[in-house]
């Protein structure tokens, strides 16, 4: 694989990420010192994603890339000091199965019964492991905290 390669099928989508978060960013008003890490929370989503892609098969990858995400949305909820769907919403767009939902409804419309159930359980799986991937990062961040907030009433 040579760097015109890695650039075409690496680096290019991910500039495409930032451009697009960026872009719905504007669309819901977030302003000022939160637009880039919104834009860079979608360039990472879609990094893992790629990254996992080439190695696990179906939704494996988009769970990793959804507890990234999430991670990610968490740390920058902390230090900019703004709510986590601020980060977590905008980056999530990227890893949608947009593409899935429609080719399951025009299956779905021209009566293509079996492509229409390939197609239905394929989305719900990738939707199903962005859901556990988010839940699965936000129960241990809400656990943590609250585990310290316990641990600083027994230490007082």
């Amino acid at each position: 694989m040579d760097w015109m390669e890695i650039f075409r099928d690496g680096v290019l989508p991910c500039l495409y990420s930032f451009i697009g978060c960026i872009g719905y960013s504007i669309i819901y008003n977030i302003q000022g010192k939160r637009l880039i890490p919104v834009g860079l929370g979608g360039v990472l989503s879609w990094g893992v994603y790629l990254l996992c892609g080439a190695f696990l098969p179906g939704p494996a990858s988009y769970f990793l890339a959804a507890v990234a995400l999430s991670l990610y949305s968490e740390i920058m909820a902390r230090v900019v000091k703004a709510p986590v769907t601020v980060f977590l919403l905008i980056a999530l767009f990227p890893l949608v199965p947009g593409g899935g939902i429609y080719y399951t409804m025009e299956y779905g419309l021209l009566g293509e019964t079996q492509q229409f159930l390939e197609s239905l359980l394929s989305t719900l799986g990738t939707a199903g492991a962005l859901a556990v991937g988010i839940l699965l990062v936000s129960s241990a961040m809400r656990l943590g905290v609250r585990l310290r907030e316990l641990w600083r009433v027994k230490t007082l």
